[in-house]
């Protein structure tokens, strides 16, 4: 009997942990990055909409901190964190790549005009790209939307979390992949 309370008592211990860590962000090292080796390049087409343009980037950026914002066009808790979005690229976006990615098939499922008119709508005025093979997401184990990642300029992941947060919970995301 005592040994089937000790296991249950350790079962609590490692979910209330595991938690715990989920909901501080402190999850990058099982989320692709942390202070775990680099992962590896992907080159994305960015969409032309405002503040972006039509064209190709590489995320993580080579040698630059990266922040990576994984959204949807039909994603409620999105739309609800554009503000704060807007906000954490105002503040942090000359020192980071700041990319939101769409998961969607860009021509596909999707189209492009599609994604240029949500943005348009929800005042996106930063870099937008699409992950048609959603072989970023798949490299950040991103399972959910809206989902965010900040590397560092080492290509480790140092920050990443599901959900919505608000501006001060990104920036500070944001800072830990900053070399200050």
């Amino acid at each position: 009997m005592r040994r089937r309370h000790l296991l249950a008592g350790l079962a609590s211990v490692g979910a209330l942990g595991g938690a715990g860590a989920v909901a501080t962000g402190g999850v990058a090292d099982a989320l692709g990055g942390g202070s775990g080796g680099s992962i590896r390049p992907v080159t994305l087409d960015t969409i032309d909409a405002r503040g972006s343009r039509d064209g190709e980037v590489t995320l993580p950026a080579p040698d630059r901190p990266t922040f990576i914002d994984f959204f949807s066009t039909n994603c409620d808790p999105c739309v609800d964190q554009m503000p704060d979005l807007a906000d954490a690229h105002e503040r942090l976006g000359d020192e980071v790549l700041f990319v939101s990615v769409t998961p969607q098939n860009v021509g596909g499922s999707v189209s492009a005009e599609k994604v240029v008119e949500w943005w348009r709508e929800n005042d996106g005025d930063w870099l937008v790209a699409a992950d048609v093979t959603a072989e970023l997401a798949a490299q950040l184990n991103v399972g959910a939307y809206p989902s965010a990642r900040a590397i560092d300029a080492s290509g480790r992941v140092r920050w990443a979390t599901s959900g919505t947060h608000t501006t001060e919970e990104f920036v500070e995301g944001i800072e830990t992949a900053l070399d200050r």
